[in-house]
């Protein structure tokens, strides 16, 4: 057992922050936990960083929240606040309240700030980069790129999501182009955008709808294309008081992705003819996505990836009402449209980019931009090459990628699986990084579950008395 134990988290976005905290309300155990964390307050992370205040959260305040008993905190805290005050938009017509992103970041840091003032845990944010872990007896020494040095008894990767990939065929062709945005994200990334330029956006999705209302709120008037394969856009949130409608029956094992996509299709048909909507039903499959993503095959599960999880996406990851309503105002009139089509070429002038797509339904289309803009989300599968500290775990054979390229391979105690296909008890992977095993693991509220459930296994690890002499890491 350790005696006075150090945990080191790397990452100090919302996973790691929920986990710093979840870890911090305990009672039982005195010790330290540095969350290493380059930004100047924790709980942002990617997301919950920006400062564009067209950027809302995207499911209403009552359903953010660090554990399921806390309920309405987060919706609570923004009312008793000047939330309301600063952003009078965030409150919706049904009384819900869809808060910019950088009031959630906000609230985590101030809960980590009151857990740390009364935890018997020493709480501490390391404003720095993790880029090697070195094993030693008992644990693995952290080092940092400020020269920091941590002896650590156990180490969590919360690792925030990966930057968007640039397809290789526009890299090849255009990549140094000054017309082209390869990451939205990037402070001030479309500052250069004029009022009447003419857009186009790769990718369809949640950053396609942040882009679009972040260009609304700058004056952007022009038009744009935005395409993707399918031309999928995400769907909007329910407005109004509707009961929960559970798939009936149970989704259960053994299943195939068709016979559930089948069962689900029923639910849905049978809600509607209850006037209620189909966002019901699938936050219920959300809230059992992980057991039904376990009890998938992997033939199954790789099934799901390649023909249904654009459509999941869609479905799953929903867009306030606020940026939906500008979504359907500028297809209305026409300054919006979206395509399904894939790029065939891409071509730079002195100036602007033109691209030739080839459309879906057959055909082909046209289009000249003065701006390109890389919508397409994070590159998950490049996660381990978006960092030289992941970079650095896999070349010792401490990390590898999961079998279907969506973060990291764990086994069911979220324990780091080595190129020797062993797991590290000390060495664990929280949040989105973990969704090859888990599945359902992006959704905050997933998150968050995940992030209390790490908290009580890394309790029960380091007070164990047969964690003594152990030392998983070094035996590679």
């Amino acid at each position: 057992m350790a005696v006075h134990p150090h945990i080191v988290i790397i990452g100090g976005g919302f996973t790691g922050t929920a986990l710093a905290i979840h870890l911090g309300r305990q009672g039982r155990l005195a010790g330290d936990v540095t969350v290493i964390e380059p930004r100047a307050m924790l709980g942002c992370g990617v997301a919950y960083s920006t400062r564009d205040p067209a950027h809302r959260i995207n499911v209403p305040a009552d359903k953010m929240q660090l554990s399921a008993a806390e309920e309405g905190d987060f919706d609570r805290w923004c009312r008793a606040g000047d939330e309301l005050t600063r952003d009078p938009e965030a409150l919706w017509r049904d009384g819900s309240l869809y808060p910019q992103r950088g009031a959630f970041g906000r609230y985590i840091a101030e809960r980590f700030s009151e857990t740390a003032a009364a935890s018997r845990l020493n709480l501490h944010h390391l404003r720095d980069r993790a880029i090697s872990l070195q094993p030693v007896p008992g644990g693995a020494i952290v080092t940092t790129a400020g020269g920091v040095r941590i002896h650590a008894d156990a180490m969590v990767l919360a690792i925030s999501h990966p930057p968007p990939a640039l397809p290789s065929q526009i890299s090849q062709a255009v990549g140094q182009h000054p017309a082209l945005i390869a990451n939205p994200w990037q402070d001030n990334a479309l500052a250069a955008i004029g009022t009447w330029d003419e857009l186009v956006i790769i990718g369809t999705g949640l950053t396609m709808a942040d882009v679009a209302a972040s260009l609304q709120l700058r004056g952007h008037r022009g038009r744009i294309t935005a395409f993707s394969r399918r031309g999928l856009l995400p769907r909007p949130n329910v407005t109004g008081d509707y009961p929960s409608w559970p798939v009936e029956p149970p989704l259960a094992a053994p299943e195939t992705v068709r016979r559930w996509l089948r069962r689900i299709r029923r639910t849905v048909v049978a809600a509607a003819d209850a006037g209620v909507p189909w966002q019901k039903v699938i936050d219920d499959v959300r809230a059992n996505g992980q057991t039904l993503w376990q009890r998938l095959p992997p033939v199954e599960q790789r099934r799901f990836l390649r023909h249904l999880r654009p459509y999941w996406d869609v479905h799953r990851y929903r867009i306030a009402p606020q940026v939906s309503a500008l979504l359907r105002q500028r297809r209305d009139n026409g300054t919006l449209r979206v395509l399904a089509a894939r790029l065939d070429k891409i071509a730079g002038g002195e100036k602007d980019l033109t691209l030739q797509l080839a459309l879906r339904q057959g055909g082909a289309e046209r289009v000249a931009a003065q701006k390109v803009i890389i919508s397409t989300g994070p590159a998950h599968g490049s996660l381990i090459n978006s960092l030289p500290l992941l970079r650095a775990l896999a070349g010792q054979g401490l990390i590898v990628a999961d079998p279907l390229g969506l973060g990291l391979w764990v086994n069911a105690d979220s324990q780091a699986i080595g190129s020797d296909g062993l797991a590290d008890p000390r060495l664990l992977v929280a949040g989105p990084a973990a969704r090859g095993r888990f599945g359902e693991l992006i959704g905050l509220p997933q998150v968050a579950e995940h992030a209390q459930a790490l908290a009580t296994q890394l309790l029960a690890l380091l007070t164990s008395p047969a964690l003594d002499g152990r030392c998983p890491l070094s035996r590679r």
